[in-house]
């Protein structure tokens, strides 16, 4: 019996947790007359971390970019506690797109690449019906050297990410850590990445989407709405209803 699709997670959610509340809480909290720079820093970041774990019990699942991001989150704690020159947090913000774009091409020599996760899944996909339809005209092979330009795309991405990440940094951090012009200067760069990075990013990755489906379609015959996983398809219907009693 075939597997439901894992939950969605909650975009909005997402981004209340993980930008707003600690890029406020980052400069609100950490003035000298409420709890300072260090419980306003733990505060902040405590909201991204209960996130996390709360998500991941909810939808039992995670994967190798969420376990980066939970990291990058811990490592910006630890080097604000520990008081680690504000270069290396422009470091550290290049370093994990890097590491991940890095991921993403080395994993092509895995029997799981990284774009099966992050582009070709079934939670948005029907990889079941594709992967019968390639097997069925034996286009299997020409359809991974589609999967192996999505996944150059997607590093590409990341490592765009990476230069403006480090650039954003640089120009935003200026301030000594410990203190409460860095904590607020921490909340502006967690605020602006987003419009300035995250949102050119997902640009890319819905481009490599699109060259992908492209790919899809011309090798099965299959139209958009048959490639996309329907989001309440009649068999799930069918199994989602109790059976009748039988007369």
């Amino acid at each position: 019996m075939p597997t439901a699709p894992a939950k969605r997670e909650n975009l909005l959610l997402n981004i209340v947790f993980n930008v707003l509340l600690p890029s406020f809480l980052l400069s609100w909290l950490s003035k000298p007359e409420r709890f300072g720079p260090v419980w306003g820093l733990i505060i902040a970041l405590s909201f991204p971390l209960g996130y996390g774990i709360w998500d991941f019990i909810r939808r039992r699942q995670t994967n190798f970019i969420s376990v980066i991001g939970f990291g990058s989150v811990l490592l910006t704690g630890i080097f604000a506690l520990v008081h680690v020159n504000r270069f290396w947090f422009a470091v550290k913000e290049a370093a994990i797109p890097s590491v991940i774009g890095i991921a993403i091409l080395a994993s092509l020599k895995s029997k799981r690449p990284l774009v099966r996760q992050l582009l070709y899944n079934d939670q948005v996909i029907d990889v079941p019906r594709i992967d019968a339809v390639l097997d069925t005209r034996g286009a299997a092979k020409t359809f991974d050297r589609h999967l192996r330009e999505a996944s150059v795309l997607l590093a590409l991405s990341f490592l765009i990410s990476a230069i403006l990440n480090f650039g954003l940094a640089r120009y935003l951090i200026r301030s000594d850590t410990g203190t409460p012009e860095f904590n607020a200067e921490l909340g502006k760069m967690n605020f602006w990445s987003w419009p300035v990075i995250v949102v050119r990013s997902m640009a890319m990755m819905m481009f490599a989407l699109w060259r992908l489906i492209k790919g899809i379609t011309r090798l099965t015959g299959l139209t958009s709405e048959e490639i996309f996983r329907a989001k309440d398809s009649a068999e799930d219907k069918a199994k989602a209803e109790p059976e009748s009693p039988s007369r």
